[in-house]
């Protein structure tokens, strides 16, 4: 579709649900003239060419802190931040991408996708994606691409995983005639940054935003994890999802990250499996004393709060299926409080004077006390980075103000549960 027809396209009734349904009622102008923009400045850098629209969504992580990892079930949702894309084939064996947010501008020859020595960055990030689709079968070919991104960097909504997810997007839709399952998506991202990042990811963060809405997802295969979109709409209870930004930590966190897979799994080694997954919480207790011996007791802590995080995703999972949301409120909190007192990954023990999850968390605890409503928890890896809260619509406002009074002005967002994953946008238009 040229430009003149892709305008005109945003400008239909069409177009206006469906940015109603990605973005909120809201922001439907904003947007459509974000994707105007966008168009125009694809042809001002690439001219006239038969382009389409992508859209891939941030995450958010509901509940299942750190289960991932060790096989076990988490609750997320994509969200209305998103990574967009203007991009045409060009009949090359070159990627050329554009990328506005990060003002980087750079061409990857598929002929030549070995990693950097440093194993770091978007270049890398983007090689390891294409290397990714022919390790698994998929075709690559060369196009054009000029991506914005208003997904929070470095705040837990999976911002490089939205960017991935979206590049995948383009791929499937370019040159796989549309048939990859987002499943595949994810393990082609989860692949790059295994490999061409050399970062230990999972697959939870490109599974929530290729997938799209609420979902549950069991990773006990994890080859084959069971995905379950979840009908259910936050809105309707008057609910808001509120993240907090509480400042980056000074120090490098990635021993404390890679400890709590390294340690829950510790504890299944003593049982002679890999992951926490393959292991019950019974024998654990009926071993306690010998697994303390030999994995530690920070070890068998993070094991416990593996176990009891699996229980509680099912326990919300059924409450939002019936229809009781306190009670899934109830458990967002008790997954809050686990996640600090036995996961222990609410700040690193290399800067103990550095805490700005654990004051975000008390001061939103002390305001849900006052209010007698909501609930809060870490999101994400933790260590440092970014809070959730979910409150009701009438003391959002009051509650940004009064956190972004501790952790500065613009630290707070709120966000909704958008029902798309990564698209091409023209498919559902």
């Amino acid at each position: 579709m040229n430009e003149a027809k892709t305008l005109e396209l945003l400008q239909s009734e069409a177009a206006r649900v469906r940015m109603t349904e990605l973005y909120g009622a809201g922001h439907v102008d904003e947007n459509i003239s974000r994707y105007e923009e966008l168009v125009k400045k694809f042809q001002e850098n690439f001219g006239e060419k038969d382009i389409l629209m992508f859209s891939s969504p941030g995450r958010t992580e509901i509940s299942g802190n750190h289960t991932d990892h060790n096989h076990g079930k988490v609750l997320a949702g994509s969200i209305n931040l998103d990574c967009v894309g203007i991009a045409a084939k060009n009949d090359s064996s070159k990627v050329n991408i554009i990328s506005e947010t990060f003002n980087q501008k750079f061409t990857i020859d598929l002929n030549e996708l070995q990693p950097s020595a440093k194993k770091a960055g978007t270049i890398d990030l983007v090689k390891g994606l294409l290397k990714g689709f022919q390790q698994s079968g998929y075709e690559v070919g060369g196009f054009d691409a000029y991506i914005t991104s208003n997904v929070i960097s470095s705040a837990g909504v999976s911002s490089s995983a939205s960017f991935e997810m979206l590049l995948c997007s383009m791929l499937n839709r370019f040159f796989n005639d549309g048939r990859m399952s987002t499943v595949a998506y994810a393990h082609i991202g989860k692949y790059a940054e295994n490999v061409y990042w050399d970062k230990a990811s999972g697959l939870l963060d490109q599974m929530a935003c290729a997938v799209g809405g609420l979902i549950t997802i069991d990773f006990l295969e994890p080859a084959e994890p069971k995905v379950e979109q979840i009908d259910f709409d936050f809105a309707s209870q008057n609910h808001s999802l509120i993240i907090v930004q509480t400042g980056k930590g000074h120090a490098d966190l990635s021993a404390d990250y890679s400890s709590v897979p390294n340690e829950m799994k510790k504890v299944a080694q003593f049982f002679g499996k890999e992951v926490c997954a393959e292991v019950t919480e019974q024998q654990v207790i009926d071993n306690i004393q010998e697994v303390r011996a030999f994995a530690g007791d920070r070890s068998v802590m993070r094991a416990l709060h593996f176990f009891e995080e699996n229980k509680r995703v099912e326990a919300e999972v059924s409450a939002l299926k019936e229809g009781r949301f306190e009670d899934f409120l109830t458990n967002i909190t008790a997954s809050g409080n686990s996640s600090w007192k036995w996961l222990q990954n609410c700040y690193t023990t290399a800067s103990v004077q550095e805490q700005g999850i654990s004051i975000a968390l008390a001061l939103t605890e002390l305001f849900i006390a006052e209010k007698q409503r909501g609930a809060c928890r870490i999101h994400g890896g933790g260590f440092a980075g970014v809070i959730m809260a979910m409150l009701p619509n009438d003391i959002v406002d009051e509650y940004i103000d009064y956190i972004e009074h501790a952790m500065g002005a613009g630290s707070a967002y709120r966000m909704s549960i958008r029902p798309y994953g990564a698209i091409c946008v023209n498919d559902i238009i």
